[in-house]
């Protein structure tokens, strides 16, 4: 094998790698932002910045993408799930539970993934990817075990269930965005969160129950200035680009991290302390995650993902019957990343249905 394909072969984990780090330190930086700053007033400064981030190249994100008409509802049903109703129900969570509860919480989700992705994408999940995910998730279980509440997770309990409907929101994203992916570049579908977040969130600025900042404090705005720019742009955009090139189920294994950055990062910036058994369960955690990525030398990266069905609607049928609100693609929709090199007879009509 190339050493380039080979390498090529680790761009993406290295990418989703990157945005679990990102999005670990995203709880402390919402945690240093709500000390002067309304949850609401905090989540749309986020969304406001990342937009500002993506004007100097909107034009070159929504240049040559192949739009198909009807394409607006999963686009609007992945923006609605995350950042517009993930953010409400995170920002709610956390002024109730604290970080390492979130995170463990967090770690439930690459299960809600697989099962969606089984369902809605066709994707084969590996006993070996099944046995790596429970012992991720035990040990990000185990990470919290051993903390004790403080002021800092007032209601814990509602905290945590709110956090867990963040992650039956962040899994609808997750899994519309894998089928987006086919015809969508991981640009553009970042920005098209980003403004959408900014626009949905505007109006709860005027709410009743928003308080709206009376003062510049620099630590919190800092920390949106980050969460804007690093986190709602970086880690989305990472995470996007990581997706879209391995099959969803193995890419939200990464997500197990979260629970073990935060809690690192806490021991560092804010001082907190990890027992014998928060040390051990975070070894637990990494071996998880690396049980749930290897493959059989020799298999590609797309190796697990099945073949196309003989009914090329009977995905989209399928998707259709878990999220009736996305709508069904249009037949011509691809249902593999690349046209199979033999079947060029198919290729014109392609080439004509994308100039129409």
């Amino acid at each position: 094998m190339p050493a380039s394909t080979s390498s090529a072969r680790w761009v993406p984990h290295v990418a989703l790698f990157g945005a679990s780090l990102l999005w670990a330190s995203s709880f402390i930086a919402l945690k240093i932002a709500f000390r002067a700053y309304d949850p609401m007033v905090v989540i749309f400064g986020r969304m406001f910045v990342a937009s500002l981030c993506f004007l100097p190249v909107l034009r070159s994100s929504v240049r040559n993408i192949d739009y198909h008409a009807g394409d607006w509802k999963p686009l609007l049903f992945m923006a609605l799930c995350e950042p517009c109703l993930y953010f409400i129900f995170e920002a709610m969570a956390m002024e109730r539970t604290s970080a390492s509860q979130a995170g463990m919480i967090v770690a439930m989700m690459p299960l809600i993934i697989a099962a969606g992705a089984h369902f809605v994408l066709k994707e084969t999940v590996s006993r070996r990817t099944l046995l790596g995910f429970g012992l991720a998730i035990a040990g990000a279980c185990l990470l919290s075990v051993d903390s004790m509440a403080t002021d800092n997770a007032p209601a814990p309990v509602l905290g945590n269930f709110l956090e867990f409907l963040a992650m039956v929101c962040a899994s609808g994203y997750m899994i519309t965005l894998k089928r987006l992916c086919l015809r969508y570049p991981p640009l553009f579908l970042t920005a098209v969160q980003a403004f959408t977040g900014a626009v949905f969130y505007l109006p709860l600025l005027l709410l009743p129950s928003t308080q709206l900042p009376t003062a510049f404090a620099p630590g919190p705005f800092a920390a949106i200035i980050y969460l804007g720019a690093a986190i709602t742009l970086g880690a989305y955009g990472l995470y996007n680009y990581g997706t879209s090139k391995i099959p969803v189920n193995q890419a939200s294994a990464y997500t197990n991290l979260i629970p073990l950055f935060t809690l690192v990062m806490g021991v560092s910036l804010l001082g907190d302390v990890l027992t014998p058994l928060q040390y051990g369960a975070s070894g637990l955690v990494l071996v998880g995650v690396l049980l749930s990525q290897h493959r059989p030398p020799g298999t590609s990266p797309t190796a697990s993902a099945p073949p196309a069905p003989a009914d090329e609607n009977a995905a989209d049928i399928a998707a259709t019957a878990v999220l009736p609100s996305l709508g069904t693609p249009p037949p011509t929709a691809p249902t593999c990343p690349a046209p199979d090199e033999n079947d060029t007879e198919k290729l014109p009509e392609v080439r004509n249905d994308l100039l129409e």
